[in-house]
């Protein structure tokens, strides 16, 4: 489920409980301008990639990065 205010739609809470194409549940999602500029210095980082960069079918690019503590966060930017 997406929460979102009427009247900033780019500000949004989802909750989820599964994940459509990826093999894990990120804790969290976070928009970005350019995410194949973050894909990128992840990748150059070191940073291990749980979801490679892929165009979803609803509408957003995105990967899955896991952060230092173990958790997976899901980077991503609208199309």
């Amino acid at each position: 489920m997406t929460l979102a205010d009427p009247e900033r739609p780019e500000v949004q809470l989802s909750l989820m409980t599964h994940d459509e194409t990826a093999p894990v549940v990120p804790i969290a999602s976070i928009e970005v301008d350019d995410v194949d500029a973050r894909y990128a210095a992840a990748k150059a980082s070191g940073a291990e990639i749980v979801h490679e960069l892929t165009d979803e079918p609803w509408g957003v690019r995105r990967f899955f990065v896991r952060d230092p503590s173990g958790y997976v966060v899901n980077v991503l930017s609208h199309r």
